[in-house]
């Protein structure tokens, strides 16, 4: 089986950030979370997990820690396959990437179908990723009114801090399947 995800960053909507990927159902949670990744354009430097509904629900599929006992009930992403959690279409779940920034994605199954994949692949999307460390929604939004405003005093501190070209821009809209695809597929 394959199961056929829209995965989409929660809170930013302008333009909202989206991907949509096909993935073997017996994928690991932790090979998904390479997978969300590669298609986002994270850098995976952060620890994850995945949860029904984010941060206080349960089951956390995550790497565990020895200091997970004391926090309720916590399955081993390497250990737990997708179809042992996700069951039917339309299905939601959580991903939370970077406990500092919070990026919350909203994981949605939206087929499941029988075609038989053995790698993983991006089928389409929306919206640049933000980048690492920015500061979580409201320090991305931050970064996208700074960069619109050449006149801000912040404007060339956050080109610099992004590695931009003078003659460069901020694209909210920059994706390319294309790329995405390709990395995706190494996964």
């Amino acid at each position: 089986m394959t199961f056929q995800f829209k995965i989409q960053l929660k809170d930013i909507s302008k333009p909202p950030v989206w991907r949509q990927v096909l993935v073997p159902a017996q994928f690991s949670f932790y090979k998904f979370h390479l997978v969300i990744q590669e298609a986002f354009g994270w850098e995976n430097c952060h620890l994850f997990q995945f949860s029904p509904k984010g941060f206080g629900s349960y089951p956390v599929i995550k790497e565990p820690f020895e200091e997970d006992e004391d926090y309720g009930e916590v399955m081993n992403a390497a250990k737990t396959k997708l179809n042992e959690i996700f069951k039917k279409e339309a299905q939601t779940f959580n991903y939370i990437y970077d406990f500092g920034d919070n990026w919350e994605h909203k994981i949605t199954l939206e087929k499941i179908k029988t075609d038989k994949t053995i790698t993983a692949d991006c089928t389409g999307g929306k919206g640049a990723c933000p980048p690492e460390d920015c500061g979580g929604t409201w320090g991305y939004t931050n970064l996208i009114e700074v960069l619109k405003d050449p006149a801000n005093p912040e404007y060339e501190e956050m080109k610099d801090w992004l590695g931009m070209d003078d003659d460069e821009e901020w694209d909210v809209n920059d994706f390319n399947l294309e790329e995405v695809r390709a990395m995706v597929r190494l996964v």
